[in-house]
């Protein structure tokens, strides 16, 4: 199907017959009919023409070739992949179920990973703000972030609004690393490897304890005020 590609439109919107050829070598049961069910599920939203037509976008394309990953690969109802694009539109990063330790930007294409600008843009912060988180260690020194980096740097905007800045943070940082570190120990001491992927589960389950007691603690001392 690749070589009949029809060339991108001058808007750089495709048709259905375009995203088709782009998506069926890797989807072969992909059909016109499948794509205007995805979009009555809610799944996806192409853009109208004033004519009526559907016109898909790279970023429509990308969804398109998750959802249908997580059907195929991964045999996750539509229910459970709407939840799964709620999180992603959040700008989270979740877990596929039952794929641990899998992410859905792991089945996106590495092109569509943020860059600083991007990341930027999608939040509103500055170059000096995320240049400061950045150097607090609350996020990596990288030229591309993880989709859920997005709901990191909002917060972090969010805190600064308050009062409390990325550098105020360092220790939450150090505390975090410890927290790994005493997860990692839980993990070893029962005889797995935190590097294999029923270690990474294990140390995500873990972590997952680990917050609701913290944030058990921190209501507790805010209700006792």
């Amino acid at each position: 199907m690749a070589a009949v590609n029809a060339r991108q439109s001058p808007s750089g919107l495709l048709s259905i017959g375009q995203v088709l050829a782009r998506l069926q070598d890797d989807f072969a049961d992909l059909t016109p009919s499948k794509l205007r069910f995805l979009e009555e599920q809610g799944l996806v939203t192409p853009e109208r023409t004033k004519s009526g037509y559907r016109k898909f976008s790279q970023e429509h394309i990308e969804r398109l070739r998750l959802i249908l990953t997580l059907q195929r690969d991964h045999y996750l109802p539509l229910k459970v992949i709407a939840e799964v694009l709620e999180e992603l539109d959040a700008g989270r990063d979740p877990i596929i179920p039952g794929a641990a330790p899998r992410s859905a930007s792991s089945v996106l294409s590495p092109k569509h990973v943020l860059s600083g600008d991007e990341l930027r843009r999608a939040t509103g912060a500055s170059p000096r703000f995320l240049g400061e988180a950045i150097a607090a260690g609350l996020l990596p020194a990288a030229e591309v972030f993880p989709h859920d980096a997005v709901a990191q740097l909002t917060a972090l905007l969010k805190l600064a609004e308050r009062g409390i800045t990325p550098r105020h943070l360092r220790a939450l940082r150090v505390a975090a690393e410890r927290d790994a570190d005493l997860v990692s120990h839980a993990v070893s001491t029962r005889g797995v490897k935190s590097s294999t992927p029923a270690g990474v589960e294990d140390s995500l389950e873990i972590a997952g304890y680990l917050e609701t007691v913290r944030s058990g603690v921190l209501r507790r001392r805010f209700s006792a005020q």
